[in-house]
C-alpha cells in the first residue's frame, strides 16, 4: 500500500475522542470494509449485552452474581440505592481513612505518623495496585511510600521486609482478600505478622482490612481489633477492582488523586456506550482483536507503551485480558479454547530486545502502541534540535512504520498526557473492550474457572505432602516405595517432586541419586 493510500485509510479509520484526550489507529490491522459490515450485528448485540450487564444482570452465572465495577465511577448506575449508597459511604470512608492517617490523628503506637503503606495482596488484588502507584507515584505527590507483596515466595516477602528495616514501626498493612482465606494472601500476612512480632510490635495496631463483609479476615480483624476494615463488593471481580477500595485505598494513601481517576474512567464509560461502533474505541478495539486473531487467539498482544509510568500496564492487562477471555468453553458448553495472551515491557527499551523478533521472525502476534503526547522534562537537546523525548516518539513511530513494512499488524492508542484521569481512561477502555469481545466470541468474560481448578489442585498437593510427612520414617526409601505406602502410586512422579523440595529445605532427610527413581527420603 502506497503512503496516499495509506494516508486516506488511516484518515477514514481515525477514532478521535477529545472527551477524554484519547484516540485510536486501526489503520495498521488488516482488514477491509466487509469485515466491518459483517461484524456490526455482532457488535450490536454486544452494546446489548453491556446494557444488560450495567443495569444488573447476572452476569456470572457459575456464582450467580452481578458485575457491576462500572457502577463504581457513577454510583447512579447502579441497580439499587443500597448499592449506590455502599459505594458512595465507601469512597467517603477511604478519604476520610486517608485524611486521618496523614494528619496523624491515625498512628502507630510508637510513631507520630505512618509513613510506610504495605499492601499485601494477589492478582486483582495487587496488579492494579501496583500498576497505578507506578504510573502516578512521584516523589512530589507522595504522601507515603509504599510496597507491595503479592506472592507467597518467603524469599521474595524477606527482601520486602529487609528494605523496610526500621521503618516496619511507621508502617501501616493493608491485607486484601475478598475471600478472607486466599492462600498467598493469608501466607504472606502471617510472615509479615511474624516480623512485627520479632521486632516487638503489635501487628493489630497497624493493620487493616479489605475483604468481604463476614468473611475469616473479616472476623479476624474485628476479633483482634484492627485499625480499619473496608468492604469488599461480591458484584466486583479481582481483576476489575481497580476503582473499588482495592486500588483507591492504597491510592489515596499514597496520596494519588482518586477523583481524578474515577472522573476519567466515568467519562471513559460515557465515550464507550456509543452504540455508533466507528466513533466506540473499546469495541474497536475488540473488533480488531477479533480480526488480528482470527476471533480464535491465533495471534498475541503485544502492549508497547512509550513511557516509563506505564511499564506496568502489560502486567495488569495480562490477567484483565488473559482471565477474562482464555476459556475452554463458550456459554452454551462448546469446547472453543479461546484468549488472548498478552505481552510487553515498554518503549524504546524494546528496541534493543525483543523487536528484532518482532519485525524479522515468526508473525504470530499484533502490537499495541500507547503513545503520550506530552513529555514532561523533555528540554535538554541531545543533538542540535532534538530531546531526548523526540528520540522517544521517533522510535515509536519508525518501529511502527517498520513492523507494517513486513507485514506486521499494529495498531496505536494516542493520550495526552500521564496523569490520573488518563490512568482511569485507560483502565476503563480495556475493561469494556474485553467485555465487548467477550460477547463477539461467546465466552463469559466474567468467571475463572481454570483458577478455582489451579487452587484445588494445589490443595491436593499440599494434603499429598502432609501424607508423605506422616508416613516417612528412619529407614530410607524411594519415591516409588513412599508412594505406594501412602497409597499415591498414580501421583510417584508428585512425591518425588515434594520429597525433593522438603529435602532441600531441611524437612526431610536422605540422598540424592543420578536418577529420580535412586534418590532415598527420611525422616530429618
Amino acid at each position: 500500500m502506497d503512503g496516499k493510500t495509506l494516508w486516506d485509510r488511516f484518515n477514514s479509520l481515525y477514532c478521535a475522542c477529545p472527551q477524554i484526550d484519547l484516540s485510536l489507529d486501526i489503520s495498521r490491522i488488516k482488514f477491509d470494509a466487509s469485515f466491518m459490515e459483517e461484524m456490526e450485528p455482532r457488535i450490536q448485540e454486544a452494546f446489548g449485552e453491556m446494557d444488560a450487564l450495567e443495569s444488573g444482570s447476572i452476569a456470572n452465572p457459575d456464582e450467580q452474581r452481578m458485575v457491576g465495577h462500572y457502577w463504581l465511577r457513577n454510583p447512579a448506575l447502579a441497580p439499587s440505592d443500597a448499592i449506590a449508597d455502599a459505594i458512595r459511604n465507601t469512597l467517603t470512608k477511604i478519604k476520610q481513612f486517608a485524611a486521618d492517617v496523614h494528619a496523624g490523628q491515625i498512628k502507630p503506637p510508637s510513631r507520630s505518623h505512618f509513613k510506610q503503606v504495605l499492601s499485601i495482596g494477589i492478582g486483582g488484588s495487587a496488579l492494579g495496585p501496583m500498576f497505578v502507584s507506578d504510573a502516578l507515584g512521584t516523589r512530589a505527590n507522595t504522601k507515603m511510600d509504599i510496597a507491595f507483596i503479592d506472592n507467597t515466595d518467603p524469599g521474595g516477602i524477606a527482601r520486602t521486609l529487609d528494605r523496610l528495616g526500621e521503618r516496619l514501626a511507621e508502617t501501616l498493612v493493608i491485607v486484601i482478600s475478598k475471600s478472607g482465606g486466599t492462600p498467598d494472601t493469608r501466607n504472606g500476612m502471617a510472615l509479615v505478622r511474624s516480623a512485627f512480632e520479632n521486632s516487638g510490635l503489635d501487628f493489630s495496631k497497624h493493620a487493616v482490612a479489605v475483604t468481604m463483609p463476614g468473611s475469616k479476615m473479616d472476623q479476624l480483624a474485628e476479633s483482634q481489633n484492627w485499625i480499619q476494615r473496608f468492604p469488599m463488593f461480591d458484584w466486583i471481580g479481582g481483576r476489575t477492582s481497580e476503582l473499588s477500595v482495592v486500588g483507591l485505598l492504597p491510592a489515596a494513601l499514597q496520596g494519588i488523586d482518586i477523583d481524578a481517576i474515577l472522573a476519567g474512567a466515568a467519562e471513559c464509560d460515557v465515550v464507550t456506550r456509543n452504540k455508533t461502533t466507528h466513533r466506540n474505541p473499546a469495541a474497536l478495539l475488540a473488533l480488531m482483536w477479533f480480526s488480528a486473531t482470527s476471533g480464535r487467539g491465533r495471534k498475541d498482544m503485544v502492549v508497547l507503551p512509550y513511557k516509563d509510568q506505564l511499564l506496568l500496564l502489560s502486567r495488569y492487562l495480562q490477567q484483565l485480558v488473559m482471565e477474562s477471555l482464555g476459556k475452554r468453553l463458550d456459554r452454551e458448553g462448546n469446547r472453543v479454547d479461546q484468549g488472548i495472551a498478552v505481552y510487553g515491557n515498554k518503549g524504546s527499551t524494546d528496541q534493543h530486545a525483543y523487536v528484532q523478533q518482532l519485525r524479522d521472525g515468526v508473525n504470530n502476534f499484533f502490537v499495541t502502541f500507547i503513545r503520550v503526547l506530552e513529555l514532561e522534562s523533555d528540554t535538554v537537546q541531545v543533538e542540535p534540535g532534538i530531546t531526548a523525548g523526540d528520540y522517544l516518539h521517533g522510535f515509536l513511530v519508525g518501529t511502527r512504520a517498520a513492523l507494517y513494512g513486513n507485514e506486521r499488524q499494529s495498531m496505536t492508542i494516542s493520550v495526552k498526557r500521564v496523569q490520573p484521569r488518563t490512568v482511569g481512561v485507560l483502565i476503563a477502555l480495556f475493561e469494556r473492550a474485553v467485555g465487548y469481545y467477550g460477547s463477539l466470541v461467546n465466552i463469559n468474560a466474567y468467571h475463572q474457572p481454570g483458577v478455582e481448578a489451579g487452587k484445588k489442585a494445589a490443595a491436593a498437593v499440599l494434603d499429598l505432602q502432609s501424607r508423605i510427612v506422616a508416613y516417612l520414617s528412619d529407614t530410607p526409601q524411594t519415591a516409588d516405595e513412599i508412594a505406594t505406602g501412602i497409597g499415591a502410586i498414580e501421583e510417584v512422579e508428585t512425591v518425588y517432586l515434594l520429597c525433593e523440595h522438603l529435602l532441600a529445605n531441611g524437612r526431610a532427610s536422605g540422598d540424592m541419586g543420578n536418577m529420580p527413581s535412586e534418590s532415598r527420603f527420611k525422616t530429618s
